[in-house]
């Protein structure tokens, strides 16, 4: 047999944690979310950016031969985990909202915020008038610090130009970001993220000029891999929701949504109805659109750093959707507003208290599951022969204690196809 060469080799750590199933194929549900697939004295051997041979020290050393510039990197006494995946962002923008957040201290509901002149309407103030230079520089600033907290994949949204031009220049700044950042991004139009105040009158006919203008536009310049829609009560109505998926699905774009987070306005139901990859929030779903998402497939994206940030007392059913078998996902929501955090490791210590989840759980949720719901289950996620070598080693000795220990930072260190970049 002949033997396959490997130039980095990250060798006995405490616990290598794979997340890798050969028999499964998808996200992982249910009891297999505490499944993750360890290996005690374990480890990866990587060649040119992918993974070529995972499992005990011993054996994976007897499967390879070393390149003449091999990379042995000792991880006795760590942990070893694919890299975090966030799959739902907004780290792209200018102007910050701090004054909204001690408003919050004081009392002041997020809609009464809004009503004020703050809430979402106040960035888009601030990205219409920022170029293109200073949306990158920001955006770079929060993606090093998502890399530092062991992030290797985001999913990054527009919506806070709500015109054309501004919410092409924001796509682009994502695109040009995503050839420059070690972090990869996953770009998503949200030009229907809030009724712009000057169609406040006629929302309607915002809706067409996304349709008629944005999605045409950001398709045609390939901006955009999804298309997601903020489909709330007082924001996109169902019916305005089902026009502007139906014209990205027609463009061919994929779908997410914004579903259910303050009210149950069937946003979870629309996903199912049309095969979106993820719905979002979901704090307010209800019976119905748990059992339509688990039928159609759609995978639920929970945002614990949103209601925790906001003093909401009020949590998605994340329990009850992992008992009907719907994979669940982890993300930390980042956005200057609602938000603002850029560590996967404290959105897995909230989904602990809040939802719950067991630690093996939230891992899953922060690695095979979100990889799914950004479409790229079948590259990165999990640390299995053929995939991307993006991982994580952990100054840590068991995997409980990355959500175990809140607020600090247990990363040593990331690498990113298979380059150490922290």
């Amino acid at each position: 047999m002949q033997k396959l060469t490997a130039s980095l080799i990250i060798k006995n750590a405490s616990q290598l944690v794979t997340m890798h199933d050969p028999k499964k194929i998808g996200p992982k549900t249910g009891r297999e979310m505490n499944d993750l697939n360890i290996f005690k004295n374990g480890a990866v051997a990587v060649n040119g950016g992918r993974i070529v041979a995972v499992g005990e020290t011993k054996d994976v050393m007897k499967k390879v031969e070393l390149a003449k510039r091999v990379r042995l990197v000792d991880a006795g006494g760590k942990v070893v985990t694919p890299g975090l995946i966030d799959p739902h962002t907004h780290p792209v923008f200018a102007g910050q909202r701090s004054a909204e957040f001690e408003m919050r201290i004081a009392g002041k509901s997020y809609m009464e915020i809004a009503k004020a002149g703050g809430g979402i309407n106040s960035t888009v103030e601030s990205v219409r008038k920022a170029n293109r230079k200073t949306l990158k520089e920001n955006g770079r600033k929060i993606l090093d610090r998502m890399l530092s907290f062991g992030t290797t994949t985001v999913e990054a949204k527009s919506g806070y130009g709500l015109t054309t031009k501004d919410e092409i220049k924001q796509l682009q700044a994502i695109k040009e970001l995503n050839e420059e950042h070690k972090i990869d991004l996953v770009p998503t139009f949200l030009g229907a993220h809030e009724i712009p105040p000057e169609y406040k009158k006629n929302p309607d006919e915002y809706v067409s000029l996304i349709c008629a203008e944005m999605i045409p536009k950001v398709v045609a310049k390939n901006l955009a891999v999804f298309c997601d829609v903020f489909c709330e009560k007082g924001v996109f109505t169902p019916r305005q929701t089902r026009i502007i998926l139906q014209t990205a699905q027609a463009f061919g774009l994929k779908l997410k949504l914004h579903a259910d987070e303050f009210h149950n306005t069937g946003g979870a139901e629309l996903a199912a109805e049309f095969g979106a990859v993820s719905a979002d929030h979901l704090i307010s779903v209800g019976d119905e659109g748990i059992h339509l998402m688990h039928k159609e497939g759609v995978i639920p994206v929970l945002l614990p750093g949103t209601t925790f940030f906001l003093g909401l007392n009020m949590d998605a059913p994340a329990r009850k959707m992992i008992e009907k078998g719907l994979p669940v996902a982890l993300a930390t929501d980042l956005n200057p507003g609602s938000s603002m955090t850029e560590s996967m490791q404290m959105i897995m210590t909230l989904a602990c208290l809040k939802y719950k989840m067991t630690p093996a759980e939230v891992l899953t949720a922060s690695t095979i599951n979100a990889a799914f719901a950004v479409s790229g289950g079948d590259k990165i996620g999990s640390l299995a022969p053929g995939k991307q070598a993006d991982l994580v080693i952990w100054d840590a000795e068991d995997y409980r204690e990355i959500p175990y220990h809140f607020g600090g930072n247990l990363v040593e260190s990331v690498y990113k196809k298979g380059q150490k970049v922290r």
